[in-house]
């Protein structure tokens, strides 16, 4: 897990192949709905962003597949391990990255969920996803990076 930017803010859980896969625009940071056993499966870190991704709808912006463990406690009140859940997002924020979804074909992609002064939260990049050669530039600057850096200690 990375440093968290502020005392407050603590990572659950991040999507790192996304950034492999997508070219991010834009990130937003969004509000969670959850209930309370789902709070409390993502206090004990039980949870999972792969094949995640966020769709607009009537309603608002839903976040799609995105698993969230039970919490063995609340058998009773147990809830479904990859229902949609509504997110928290200004209302012109989402009707702009709504109309770049609907028209010039883009993704809403969970990059990192993480508790926030208490809160849930989900950190959503708005991209397109990367062609074969994009990744393959990707990879080659990266270990580019990598060997520059291992000349650089070597001195």
């Amino acid at each position: 897990m990375s440093k968290p930017k502020d005392a407050t803010e603590r990572l659950i859980c991040e999507h790192r192949r996304a950034k492999f896969d997508y070219a991010f625009d834009e990130t937003l940071e969004a509000g969670l709905v959850l209930t309370g056993s789902e709070v409390k499966a993502l206090r004990n870190g039980e949870a999972n962003l792969n094949d995640a991704y966020a769709m607009p709808e009537k309603t608002g912006l839903v976040l799609h597949n995105a698993h969230i463990g039970q919490y063995k406690p609340a058998s009773t009140f147990a809830h479904l391990p990859t229902r949609p859940r509504p997110l928290l997002v200004n209302r012109n924020e989402l009707d702009k990255w709504a109309t770049k979804v609907r028209e010039r074909g883009y993704s809403i992609i969970p990059l990192a969920l993480y508790f926030k002064g208490g809160w849930a939260k989900v950190k959503l990049g708005l991209g397109k996803g990367k062609k074969e050669t994009d990744r393959r530039d990707t990879i080659k600057a990266r270990e580019s990076k990598r060997e520059m850096d291992r000349a650089l200690r070597r001195r």
